[in-house]
């Protein structure tokens, strides 16, 4: 089963929010709502998702490739 929503944390002032994870497509790029830091995808990791959130894209939860 997958679950769409992930708490991203943003590195840089450490604020989180809860945001439900697009199904269809990789986010590449997260607005901080604390700082306004862009979030990209850490090296290896295909969304931001995979390197900020409590919970990897919906892609990568089924064992699947993502993008």
């Amino acid at each position: 089963m997958i679950d769409p929503v992930s708490i991203i944390t943003c590195p840089r002032c450490g604020h989180r929010k809860a945001e439900e994870m697009p199904t269809d497509a990789c986010q590449w790029f997260y607005d901080c709502a604390g700082c306004g830091a862009i979030l990209t995808p850490l090296k290896g990791d295909c969304c931001v998702y995979c390197s900020y959130g409590t919970q990897p894209c919906p892609p990568i939860q089924n064992g699947n490739e993502c993008c």
